[in-house]
């Protein structure tokens, strides 16, 4: 009897002690003048474990408790979190008046400090002007595009009368396709041990910054050692050749304009930043796709007929060209829709660099701020019917470039890849529909937040069209 007494004494304590904490860190925190309404959640840890398992829902609850501008803690890190669409806005335009890139800390160390997503100011417009001259229309026109049309043609060749799972198909030719891109010679040899590591620092981006043995923080530290490694092999090899390459790490590392000139250690941050970044979009979108097409037929129908017309004026095995793609402009309503609907980016990061006033608070310096843009993706004055598959809303030029179109980020950081990303998923689309249809087998489950995935696959049974 008196071990129980005792053990419930320990517990009660237990729970007092907690509370404490709780409470202590809460009264720590509004202390500070002027900050928005919230909760702070643990010392340390905040709400982040709330914040990872509930997603869209936890950023319901505290809108509808505090608002749309309050304040958490996440990722490891004091967060004011803004779900108006108007204060979106102005924060996405005004970079540099106090705010910079906010990425967690977790992602900065495992994809690098120089990043494209990461830099600002001279360092920004620097990376990104070399990281453009790799994208812009002339070398997607004139190298980019027959390269993805060869790779898609032999990832999706030999897939007739198989189950297959599309999430696996789909994440294996978006890296595959973005690796050739950048280095086309070396992927045939080390593709495999570098997408092994690949797949761990992609889990660890997203992850608490406590470097323990085990966590997914440490094993993405590990997973970037191993991948800096080879491609500072790659470099090496390169400089001390005399073979011409003709892919993406070549021009990088041969650009003579001084503008746009970079590091080895920049250049290796910017292979990681495009890998990850185009795996993540084009993977996931390019899965949602077909789940969409399959679950609405006329859709998949008006598709298959824009691209049958242009398998119709070319040659059996002729590969696309630049017309052919400038003409998908259903596929391209097709990937703006599936992207607002997953919403497969959720919102972006920025950090202040000074004390600085927002919606009537005082937001601290070294503070993040959590652009959430998940909810204008269905907001009904934007998109009637927000919750219905409808590419055909797209076909209204003006949608995409409406003043609350963040799919593919905003102001100075709307996505240099952008239209990388939309060629290789329309590519994707006219190999796959022209070639099969499909019928999914069973029902599997689709997560849509911190990330869109099917954590047990999403199969579906392939025939030849």
């Amino acid at each position: 009897m008196e071990i129980v007494m005792v053990g419930v004494c320990l517990l009660a304590m237990g729970v007092c002690f907690c509370l404490g904490i709780l409470k202590w860190n809460e009264i720590w925190y509004s202390s500070k003048k002027r900050l928005p309404p919230g909760t702070m959640g643990w010392p340390v840890f905040g709400e982040t474990t709330e914040f990872l398992k509930q997603g869209p829902d936890f950023m319901k609850h505290k809108r509808a408790r505090y608002g749309s501008f309050f304040k958490s803690h996440i990722l490891g890190s004091p967060t004011i979190i803004s779900m108006d669409p108007e204060l979106n806005r102005y924060i996405l335009l005004n970079e540099g008046k106090g705010l910079v890139p906010g990425y967690p800390q977790s992602m900065l160390d495992i994809l690098g400090k120089s990043n494209i997503a990461a830099v600002h100011k001279s360092d920004h417009k620097r990376i990104r002007g070399s990281f453009l001259s790799l994208v812009n229309p002339y070398m997607l026109k004139d190298q980019l595009l027959s390269k993805i049309d060869k790779y898609m043609r032999i990832h999706l060749h030999n897939l007739d009368d198989k189950t297959v799972d599309i999430q696996k198909i789909t994440t294996n030719m978006a890296l595959l396709v973005a690796f050739k891109l950048l280095m086309e010679i070396e992927s045939s040899s080390i593709y495999e041990a570098f997408k092994a590591e690949f797949d761990k620092l992609m889990v660890g981006t997203l992850s608490l910054p406590i470097n323990v043995p085990g966590t997914n923080y440490h094993c993405g530290l590990l997973a970037r050692k191993s991948l800096l490694g080879i491609l500072r092999d790659i470099i090496e090899g390169r400089r001390n050749s005399l073979m011409k390459h003709n892919d993406m790490l070549d021009y990088l590392l041969k650009e003579e304009d001084q503008r746009y000139k970079l590091s080895d250690d920049e250049i290796i941050d910017q292979v990681i930043m495009i890998l990850y970044s185009g795996f993540e979009t084009v993977s996931t979108t390019s899965m949602m796709a077909i789940k969409y097409l399959h679950d609405h037929p006329s859709a998949l129908q008006k598709i298959r007929d824009e691209h049958f017309a242009i398998r119709g004026r070319k040659k059996p095995e002729e590969p696309l060209d630049w017309n052919d793609y400038k003409s998908m402009v259903f596929t391209r309503a097709v990937i703006f829709e599936t992207s607002r609907l997953a919403t497969v980016v959720n919102g972006v990061l920025r950090k202040t660099t000074q004390e600085m006033t927002l919606n009537g608070n005082v937001i601290p310096r070294g503070w993040r701020i959590y652009v959430y843009t998940r909810e204008i993706n269905y907001d009904p004055f934007l998109y009637p019917e927000p919750q219905v598959f409808n590419p055909w809303r797209w076909l209204d030029k003006s949608l995409e470039s409406h003043n609350y179109c963040f799919l593919f980020g905003g102001g100075t950081r709307l996505c240099p890849g952008k239209e990388l990303g939309i060629v290789t998923i329309a590519t994707f689309l006219h190999y796959f529909v022209t070639r099969y249809r499909w019928e999914e087998v069973g029902e599997e489950k689709l997560l849509k937040f911190p990330r869109v995935e099917a954590p047990n696959g999403l199969h579906v049974r392939v025939s030849m069209y």
